[in-house]
């Protein structure tokens, strides 16, 4: 292990880190805010980060080391980036485990919160809150590879250990330009969401807010009602739809682009991910009709909590603890789903549960017929026994971290459905989950323990489990 390179990787990733407080803190003079809080930040993040980037080292740098660097840069960004809610101080910021477990939220798009009064804080601190979801949402190390694409490490090795989804795959050869595109279309895409908020009647600051949290499937939003304060149809479906927009594997955009519109509408993922948001969106919208007593309002609710739960964004429009258990039930299995690889969300993600669904299809055929030979497929190419032992193991270890958080959480004393759902939220980064912890709810009163855990576990969620479980091989950090 390269001790020192993956120190000095961090230290230049934490640069990036502290130079993206400059937008909240330009906000906060806008407003005649305080600046303290984001000025401390910087001073200790530079204190600590700019000696490391400067270490001497040498080049030996490969797999191991990418996954233990990008597994230590999350877990110390969640700690960075909880500094200016500690030197802001109140407003439901009463520990560092607040600090840390909120900006691990941010960062991570999970968009899990403790504060109970939101609207009572500094614009500034809302709004970097809201931008932690979009600096984590299309990755922190690709977004250091487009401004830093000279780190002195191959940030193949980087890319691929934060990247979301089974198979990973750059759209050009080198790696600092892939995250340039990226980035170009996340841009876009954000600015053009911005654009259209505002026309709906949004305030700009509002937009903005919004925007950054829907970009980064994250759910964090300055009023304390979420979405649902604005009351707007048109702002429902505007957010709902770029949910659904920030849900879909970047690369199909990179096809558009290149005018190759056919083969992205090919992909059997995002084929399967429409057909579950309209097969759930319809089914919860019959189940809450009783509820709206109008169709088109049942399927107004139904579509957006279905857009923001299959995207983990986590943003709300309604209290769906208050819905059936059917609709919540369903609510529960997008969660597990998640969005597509390749995009700004959480959970297993889509490409899996196809892979999961044509592997045990397979397995049902071959007991009926063990001398054929039948082959998963997936975006019309084969894929190997390596990628179906890999997702079987991915599912397999997400379960037992999910059961595990759970117990954990289990210990303050809460129900069943508050432990698991508190558990499986955080490991899919949506945000919300059931009952105390619901749309209108806070993860306030959970024990530090469960906060720290909590943490971890959406850290490990957002970068797909093992580059935190690396992290506690001993081989990881043997010299040979």
């Amino acid at each position: 292990m390269n001790i020192k390179l993956v120190l000095k990787v961090l230290g230049r990733v934490e640069l990036v880190v502290a130079a993206s407080m400059a937008l909240p803190l330009a906000c906060a003079l806008l407003y005649g805010e305080d600046i303290a809080p984001f000025l401390w930040s910087i001073a200790i993040i530079l204190c600590v980060s700019l000696p490391l980037s400067f270490l001497p080292t040498h080049s030996s740098f490969f797999l191991r080391e990418g996954f233990a660097t990008v597994g230590l840069i999350w877990l110390f960004t969640g700690v960075a980036g909880g500094l200016p809610f500690f030197f802001n101080g109140g407003g439901g910021f009463n520990t560092i485990w607040d600090c840390i477990f909120e900006a691990s939220s941010g960062f991570t798009t999970t968009g899990a919160t403790i504060l109970t009064d939101i609207e009572s804080l500094p614009k500034g601190i809302l709004l970097w809150r809201a931008f932690t979801h979009w600096l984590g949402g299309m990755g922190i190390l690709v977004l250091a590879t487009a401004l830093l694409p000279s780190m002195g490490v191959r940030s193949h090795y980087l890319a691929q250990a934060e990247s979301p989804g089974p198979v990973f795959s750059k759209l050009v050869p080198k790696q600092s330009q892939t995250s340039k595109i990226l980035y170009s279309i996340y841009c876009v895409m954000t600015a053009v969401e911005v654009a259209l908020l505002k026309l709906a009647g949004m305030p700009f600051y509002d937009a903005l807010v919004h925007a950054f949290s829907t970009a980064g499937t994250g759910g964090f939003s300055n009023r304390a009602a979420s979405v649902g304060a604005y009351d707007s149809a048109v702002i429902d479906l505007i957010i709902g739809v770029f949910c659904l927009l920030f849900s879909i594997n970047f690369a199909l955009y990179f096809l558009v682009l290149q005018r190759r519109i056919w083969e992205a509408l090919k992909s059997d993922e995002l084929r399967f991910f429409l057909v579950v948001v309209a097969l759930a969106t319809v089914a919860i919208a019959v189940d809450i009709l009783p509820q709206y007593g109008s169709i088109l309002q049942s399927l107004r609710y139904s579509f957006f909590q279905v857009a923001s739960i299959i995207s983990t964004t986590g943003f709300a429009t309604a209290d769906y603890v208050l819905w059936p258990q059917t609709s919540q039930y369903i609510l529960i299995l997008l969660m597990f789903c998640g969005a597509c690889a390749g995009s700004t969300g959480g959970g297993v993600k889509c490409s899996r549960m196809l892979i999961l669904l044509r592997t045990i299809r397979r397995e049902i055929h071959q007991i009926a017929h063990p001398r054929s030979v039948e082959v998963v497929r997936l975006e019309g190419k084969v894929v190997d026994e390596n990628t179906l032992r890999s997702v079987l193991t991915f599912i397999g270890c997400y379960v037992l971290i999910l059961l595990g958080a759970g117990l954990i959480v289990s210990l303050d004393d809460v129900s069943f459905s508050v432990s698991f759902s508190a558990a499986l939220t955080c490991l899919s980064n949506v945000g919300p989950g059931l009952q105390e912890i619901g749309p209108v709810g806070s993860f306030a009163e959970f024990s530090p323990l469960s906060k720290v855990v909590l943490s971890v576990t959406m850290i490990a969620g957002r970068l797909e489990l093992f580059p935190i479980l690396v992290l506690f091989s001993r081989r990881t950090w043997s010299r040979s």
